[in-house]
């Protein structure tokens, strides 16, 4: 359903652009002409995981249809060694880039994996569907966990452990595990 106001909405400016585009631009732009900077930049948390993959564009086209992420395409460098990128979701933000920067490597490749990551949902049943039918690996269905989160496991394309909560607000009884 539309409003009278839709074709309005249609002509913004920032119609076309991805979400927080233009406040991270215009903070940029004020940061250049008053001299100071912010650290992290706009729209990034203070602590940001890098994954390192073997096919960077395929792990994105993955986490898009698996796990819900979203790229942040102005983000994207492609360079002769291979491609580094940025994706969100929600207020979270990870790194994706090629193996053996920063002495890292995908478990798929031999790498050890060292860390699994949380990831908090909104529905973790339907997020559980859609990653199970998107082709990731089931390592625990969803369950409910004595600290009040129901939760699953999964493994992506090239061997990362990622762990999807959604927070209930509940508390269940601790069997030991």
């Amino acid at each position: 359903m539309t409003d009278e106001l839709e074709w309005v909405r249609r002509l913004r400016r920032d119609a076309g652009m991805p979400e927080g585009f233009l406040e991270r631009e215009r903070s940029k732009l004020m940061a250049h002409v008053t001299g100071t900077v912010q650290s992290p930049p706009p729209g990034t948390p203070q602590i940001v995981p890098q994954l390192p993959y073997e096919n960077v564009p395929a792990a994105v086209d993955f986490l898009e249809r698996a796990f819900g992420f979203r790229e942040r395409e102005e983000a994207r460098i492609e360079h002769a060694g291979g491609v580094h990128t940025e994706m969100v979701l929600g207020a979270g933000v990870i790194m994706l880039g090629g193996p053996g920067g920063h002495g890292t490597f995908p478990p798929k490749g031999g790498g050890n994996p060292s860390l699994h990551l949380t990831v908090y949902v909104d529905d973790v049943e339907a997020h559980f569907v859609r990653a199970r039918d998107a082709g990731a690996t089931i390592v625990s269905e969803p369950e409910d966990r004595f600290w009040g989160d129901r939760c699953y496991e999964a493994i992506d394309l090239e061997g990362h452990r990622w762990r999807f909560h959604q927070h209930t607000g509940r508390r269940f009884a601790f069997d030991g595990e």
